[in-house]
């Protein structure tokens, strides 16, 4: 979590297959940093008391609420350890996700959507619960087995899941109204101008101007409602924006400007202290990171 400028949040966590599922079941007092990951997350919720903070917004999640954190949100679970905590959670590679695609079928759009509408809960009516927990059983036995022809089945059932996720947070009738979140609407409306304007001036006082409230006020309110500094979250995602141009060969001079870098100075000492690599030498290596040992909450 980004309590001073001088921190960052962590990458939490690397995929190498196009996705993974952890069933979980644990009743422990964890307490977890705000961190990241370059892959999507999904969370089904099962049992327990759990709050996920992600981007500046608090869901209280219910059974079979079915969360979706985009790469590169930063988030973390608030657990409460009195009570038995259960949830399956599935990372995925965004890149296989749209390789999927066809003309009538975006797998992805669901983590689109999410983004849009600034909202990234799935609450389930009582008669679809029935049928997540189908898909996820054969999902589950599929990973399980060991049978002919089991990654192929799981890949199966796996695409299967993502239809119905789309199928059901997709529509327009989709109750969202319905579904507290803890979360001022002016800080709402700053995270999304931060992340549409990386490449303007997003500094305390130009905000503070933009949105028409006291530098100082806007300062407390953001780290009241997010957990982290203005000035930390913009750097940070900045420099994430900055590594996707970068891996899509974007030349790094220009994907600094892009992202807000007035000179390249400055970007080169960013980009080395948050990735540990210069952005040249990360472009030059195939867009890889140093690997990090794996770590935060699944």
């Amino acid at each position: 979590m980004d309590y001073a400028p001088e921190k960052k949040e962590k990458q939490a966590g690397y995929l190498h297959q196009n996705f993974r599922l952890f069933h979980l079941k644990d009743k422990k007092k964890q307490e977890f940093e705000f961190h990241y990951h370059d892959f999507n997350k999904i969370i089904i919720f099962l049992s327990g008391n759990a709050t996920y903070l992600v981007e500046g917004k608090a869901y209280d999640l219910k059974p079979w609420d079915i969360l979706l954190v985009n790469n590169h949100d930063i988030h973390k679970p608030v657990i409460d350890p009195s009570v038995p905590y259960e949830r399956v959670v599935i990372w995925l590679q965004p890149e296989f996700i749209k390789e999927q695609k066809d003309r009538s079928c975006d797998l992805s759009q669901c983590f689109t959507t999410a983004t849009e509408k600034r909202f990234s809960l799935i609450r389930l009516k009582p008669q679809l619960q029935a049928d997540i927990q189908s898909i996820l059983q054969q999902l589950e036995n599929s990973l399980a087995s060991v049978e002919f022809g089991h990654e192929a089945l799981s890949q199966a059932y796996f695409l299967q899941l993502m239809v119905y996720i789309n199928r059901v947070f997709l529509p327009e009738s989709c109750p969202q109204e319905n579904i507290p979140s803890q979360h001022g609407s002016q800080i709402a409306d700053i995270l999304a101008y931060i992340n549409l304007h990386l490449d303007k001036d997003l500094s305390n006082e130009a905000l503070s101007q933009q949105f028409y409230v006291s530098k100082y006020y806007l300062m407390h309110k953001f780290k009241e409602h997010t957990g982290y500094t203005l000035h930390a979250y913009v750097q940070q995602k900045r420099l994430l924006h900055a590594k996707d141009l970068i891996q899509e060969d974007v030349p790094v001079l220009k994907a600094a400007s892009m992202c807000g870098f007035s000179d390249y100075s400055t970007f080169l000492r960013a980009f080395r202290k948050f990735y540990g690599i210069s952005p040249k030498a990360f472009h030059t290596s195939g867009c890889k990171l140093p690997a990090l040992p794996e770590e935060g909450e699944p």
